[in-house]
């Protein structure tokens, strides 16, 4: 994807608002190897911190994982589900994104008993770009 207006303000907005400085430091502290992708983005491959426990996770414009950098770079769908949580974090005003995502958590954990079915923010980055699993509920109907 090429990197455009809209991208590079994102950019700036989430060095101005510290969640990419936020996300280098701890992708950096997690032993993680970081790469630039284009668009504004690093991706951080090979993340050891067995937290957040998550496949992979944004903070500002960084995607960090436990995966290999390489690895990561072939995935284009979770390439763009993670590019949508950058945007997130731009419209959120950066780190104070993560008291209504985890208010999403909430919710979604109440409805379905996972994380992300009814999170808005995992559902706005496309739950299967994201390897997520379709939407469940622990209600059923008889």
């Amino acid at each position: 994807m090429p990197h455009t207006r809209w991208t590079r303000v994102r950019t700036v907005v989430n060095w101005v608002n510290l969640s990419t400085p936020l996300g280098l430091a701890l992708a950096r502290a997690g032993g993680a190897t970081v790469v630039r992708r284009g668009r504004g983005t690093w991706v951080a491959g090979g993340y050891r911190w067995g937290f957040p426990r998550a496949g992979a996770f944004t903070v500002g414009s960084v995607f960090v994982s436990g995966r290999d950098v390489d690895d990561l770079l072939g995935r284009p769908a979770l390439l763009r589900h993670e590019d949508r949580h950058c945007t997130q974090y731009a419209w959120c005003i950066g780190p104070a994104m993560l008291v209504p995502y985890l208010l999403g958590v909430l919710v979604s954990w109440t409805v379905a008993g996972d994380h992300h079915s009814y999170n808005p923010f995992e559902r706005l980055a496309n739950l299967a770009d994201g390897d997520y699993p379709p939407p469940s509920t622990r209600f059923r109907r008889r």
